[in-house]
């Protein structure tokens, strides 16, 4: 499976762990991870194990903020290869979202 999910911290934040190829094939496990979460939930996606991702997984993240609440603080995305940041940054997700 390309998504994993677990509780982390204080019982309200959940990391959430791409591998291999961050595009439309894993909306539905993305989705089934963070669902049944209340909105007060913060969330780290993980990138470390991702070597791709497309214009379908920016649509993905904003659907994870939105469910979070939207705020910035919300949604942190960790351990992007260097390809990965610059689509983020190009696109602008470094406003709305912590990019490390």
């Amino acid at each position: 499976m390309s998504v994993s999910a677990q509780s982390i911290g204080d019982g309200k934040t959940m990391r959430i762990q791409i591998s291999e190829r961050f595009d439309f094939n894993i909306h539905k496990d993305l989705r089934n991870a963070y669902k049944d979460n209340p909105s007060d939930y913060n969330y780290i996606v993980d990138l470390k194990n991702a070597s791709y991702m497309d214009s379908s997984a920016l649509g993905m993240l904003l659907q994870l903020r939105e469910h979070a609440g939207g705020s910035k603080d919300a949604v942190t995305i960790s351990n992007a290869d260097t390809n990965i940041k610059e689509i983020l940054k190009i696109a602008n997700f470094d406003k709305l979202m912590m990019v490390e």
